[in-house]
């Protein structure tokens, strides 16, 4: 199944997770620590009210570096997922974040291969809908963790969440590393 479909049939909570997943992969671009989003899924793992989703989320934009730095697609984009969050954990409104965020995370992993990064400019959505022809292995994986998270919480409901945020905090790892080897390459 491809992306584009596992989102379209994900429940809240998947929504609410995918989106998160995302976000919390490219929580380095944002100066943020590997802690940074876990009052946020504490929040799913409780099935927390949307006020306490709410302000759990404003407490984190607040802890994160959202100042704007126009010279970084990458780190915009993870500011943009962050911005564009939802307060209220509707249907509507998650899963259009999570497609925004689905989007987001594969341009940034894209960004980060640099001169490797290749397959015309529709790449990104190509991934989504299945098509993994010139992905490079860092969007690849990107498009791997993505589909893992949506299909966890699918089949597992909330006991799903501890393996996604483990997917997650694997991609954290494997993009810290790519934005280090940038840094080393734009030095």
């Amino acid at each position: 199944m491809s992306l584009v479909e596992l989102i379209a049939k994900a429940d809240e909570r998947g929504l609410a997770a995918s989106g998160l997943a995302c976000l919390d992969r490219c929580v380095p671009l944002l100066g943020g620590n590997d802690e940074a989003l876990r009052p946020l899924w504490a929040s799913l793992a409780e099935d927390a009210a949307d006020g306490d989703w709410a302000e759990r989320l404003e407490r984190t934009r607040a802890d994160l570096d959202t100042a704007p730095d126009d010279a970084d697609e990458a780190a915009a984009l993870a500011r943009r997922m962050l911005a564009d969050a939802p307060a209220e954990r509707t249907a509507d409104g998650l899963r259009q974040w999570a497609d925004a965020c689905s989007v987001a995370a594969l341009r940034i992993h894209r960004l980060l291969d640099g001169p490797a990064a290749d397959g015309g400019p529709d790449l990104e959505d190509a991934c989504r809908e299945g098509r993994t022809e010139g992905a490079s292995p860092l969007l690849a994986a990107e498009l791997r963790r993505q589909c893992a998270v949506l299909e966890l919480l699918a089949a597992h409901g909330p006991a799903g969440l501890r393996g996604a945020l483990e997917v997650s905090t694997e991609g954290r790892r494997v993009l810290r590393a790519a934005v280090s080897r940038r840094s080393r390459r734009d030095a």
